[in-house]
C-alpha cells in the first residue's frame, strides 16, 4: 500500500507530464486550437485524468506559465544572489534566462507569442511574475550606474531593449535548432554584445580594462570562487578551476610534539591562511590556548594576517615582501640566536626560510599542518565540463601544485602545446620556475608576490597590448 507522500510524488509527477504535453502543444498551435483530449492522448491517459488535475484548458494553460516564470524567477534570484558582484551579477542573469529558456523552447515559445500579443490573455499573477523578472534586471543596472561601472542610461528602456535582445537570440538559436556548440557560442557573444553596450561610451571606450577576457583561476573551490570576484569587478569572464584540496598532514606527531612540549616559542610564521585555520584547528582538537603575550607572530600577506585576526591570533610582524627572503629580512633586524621558531607549514614546505633563519641563529622548528592533494573527481567533475567548452585567453597559477595538479587532472602530456595559445599568469618565482621547468612561457608575474599584486600586473598586462 502505497504511502500518503509517494501518492503526492505520483500526482505531482503526473501533473508535471500533462504540463510539459501541453505546453508541446500550446508552442505549436494558436490556443484555441489546443483541446483537452490531444493534451490527453500526447500523455496516454483519459481525458478525465487531466479535468483530474486541471478545471479546464484555461487553467491548465496558466498553469504552464506560471510554473515555468517561478521555477524561472527562483533560478534567478539564486544565480544572481551566489554572486558578489554587479558584472557577476549581470552574467548570472544574461547566462540563466538565455539557457532556461533553451532548455524550455516549448515555454518559451508560448511566452514569446504572449509578450508580443497585445491583446495578452496574462492573469495579473502572471503579469506580476513576469515584472518580477524585468525588475530583477533593472536593480542590477541601477546597481551598475550607481557604482559607475555602466554608463547612464533609463533603466526602463535599457531593461526592455535587452531583454528583447535576449528573447531574440534564442528564438534565432531555436529556429535554426543550434548545436550544444553553436549554442554555448551564442550565450557568451550576447553576454559581451550586452556588457559592452552597459560600459562603454558613445566613443566605445570602456572602464573595464578586462573586459572579452576570460581567465581560468586554479585554486582550492574556496579560494577561486573568492579570487573570480576581483576580475569580475574589472569585466573578466571568470571561470574557477580548482587543482587543489586542503586535507590534514599524514601525521600530527612533529606539531603535538613542539606544542604540547616545554620548548619555550619565540616566533610563530605564518606563511598562509591554510596553515592558520590547521594550526588553529589542531589546538582546538587538542583543548590547547597559546599565550600570545609571550611570542612575536609573523605573518606572510595580507590576507594571512586578516586569517589571524579572525581567529584572535594577534600579528606583530608583517614583512613587506610577502616572499621567504623578506621574512628573513625583516626578522634580522631582531636578534635570533638561540630563539625558537615555529612555523606550522604545508607537508611539502620549503626549505628556504628555515635555512635563512638558521643563518641568523635561530631554532627552527617547523611542522606540517596541512597536506596538498588533488580533489576527487566528483567535486571537479562540474568544472572539467565547464573548462571543456571555454576558450580562455589567460590561465593563473599561484603556486607550484596548482600548475603541477592541473596537467595531472586534465592527463597533460604535452604542456607546452597544450599551453600554446595562451597566456600564462604565475604569483611569484617559485611558481614560475615551475611552470617553466615544463617549458612552458609565464607571460605575467607580479612585482608584490599576492593577487592583488597579479591583478594589477594582468590589467597592466592587457592594457599595454
Amino acid at each position: 500500500m502505497l504511502t500518503v507522500q509517494k501518492k503526492e510524488n505520483r500526482k505531482k509527477i503526473k501533473r508535471e507530464k500533462i504540463i510539459d504535453a501541453a505546453a508541446e502543444l500550446f508552442s505549436r498551435k494558436n490556443y484555441h486550437e489546443v483541446m483537452m483530449e490531444d493534451v490527453a492522448k500526447l500523455v496516454s491517459v483519459a481525458k478525465g485524468t487531466v479535468y483530474n488535475y486541471f478545471n479546464s484548458k484555461e487553467d491548465l494553460y496558466f498553469s504552464i506559465m506560471q510554473n515555468r516564470l517561478e521555477r524561472l524567477t527562483s533560478l534567478l534570484k539564486e544565480r544572481i544572489n551566489s554572486e558578489g558582484s554587479t558584472i557577476g551579477a549581470l552574467r548570472a542573469f544574461v547566462i540563466t534566462l538565455y539557457s532556461f529558456m533553451m532548455m524550455n523552447q516549448s515555454f518559451f515559445l508560448i511566452f514569446r507569442k504572449e509578450t508580443l500579443n497585445s491583446d495578452q490573455k496574462f492573469c495579473d499573477n502572471l503579469i506580476t511574475l513576469e515584472n518580477e523578472i524585468k525588475n530583477i534586471f533593472r536593480d542590477i543596472i541601477f546597481n551598475g550606474i550607481n557604482e559607475g561601472l555602466f554608463r547612464e542610461i533609463k533603466d526602463d528602456f535599457a531593461v526592455d531593449l535587452i531583454l528583447g535582445s535576449i528573447y531574440g537570440t534564442v528564438y534565432r538559436a531555436v529556429e535554426n535548432k543550434y548545436s550544444e556548440e553553436k549554442i554555448f557560442n551564442e550565450k557568451q557573444k550576447l553576454y559581451d554584445f550586452i556588457l559592452h553596450g552597459l560600459i562603454s561610451d558613445l566613443n566605445g571606450n570602456s572602464n573595464l580594462p578586462l573586459i572579452n577576457k576570460t581567465i581560468i583561476i586554479t585554486r582550492t573551490v574556496e579560494q577561486s570562487k573568492e579570487s573570480s570576484e576581483i576580475f569580475k569587478q574589472l569585466g573578466a569572464n571568470v571561470i574557477t578551476f580548482p587543482t587543489l584540496d586542503i586535507v590534514s598532514p599524514s601525521s600530527w606527531r612533529e606539531f603535538d610534539k613542539v606544542v604540547k612540549g616545554r620548548t619555550k616559542i619565540d616566533f610563530i610564521i605564518f606563511t598562509s591562511a591554510h596553515a592558520v585555520k590547521m594550526f588553529v584547528k589542531r589546538c582546538s582538537d587538542l583543548n590547547l590556548i597559546l599565550d600570545y603575550s609571550k611570542l612575536k607572530v609573523t605573518a606572510i600577506g595580507n590576507k594571512t594576517s586578516a586569517v589571524c585576526s579572525k581567529f584572535n591570533i594577534p600579528v606583530d610582524i608583517i614583512p613587506e615582501k610577502f616572499s621567504s627572503e623578506g621574512v628573513v629580512e625583516v626578522l634580522s633586524s631582531y636578534n635570533l640566536k638561540d630563539k625558537v621558531v615555529f612555523i606550522p607549514r604545508s607537508e611539502i614546505g620549503r626549505e628556504d626560510l628555515p635555512e635563512g633563519l638558521e643563518k641568523l641563529g635561530a631554532i627552527i622548528k617547523a611542522a606540517p599542518v596541512y597536506s596538498v592533494s588533488i580533489p576527487p573527481e566528483d567535486k571537479i567533475a562540474k568544472y572539467l565540463e565547464v573548462l571543456k567548452n571555454s576558450k580562455p585567453d589567460l590561465f593563473i597559477f599561484t603556486s607550484p601544485s596548482t600548475f603541477e595538479n592541473f596537467l595531472e587532472i586534465l592527463k597533460i602530456n604535452n604542456p607546452v602545446k597544450y599551453f600554446k595559445n595562451y597566456d600564462i599568469a604565475a604569483i611569484g618565482p617559485t611558481t614560475r620556475a615551475a611552470i617553466e621547468n615544463h617549458y612552458v612561457n609565464v607571460n605575467i608575474m607580479p612585482k608584490e608576490y599576492t593577487l592583488n599584486g597579479l591583478t594589477k600586473a594582468i590589467v597592466e598586462y592587457y592594457r599595454v597590448l
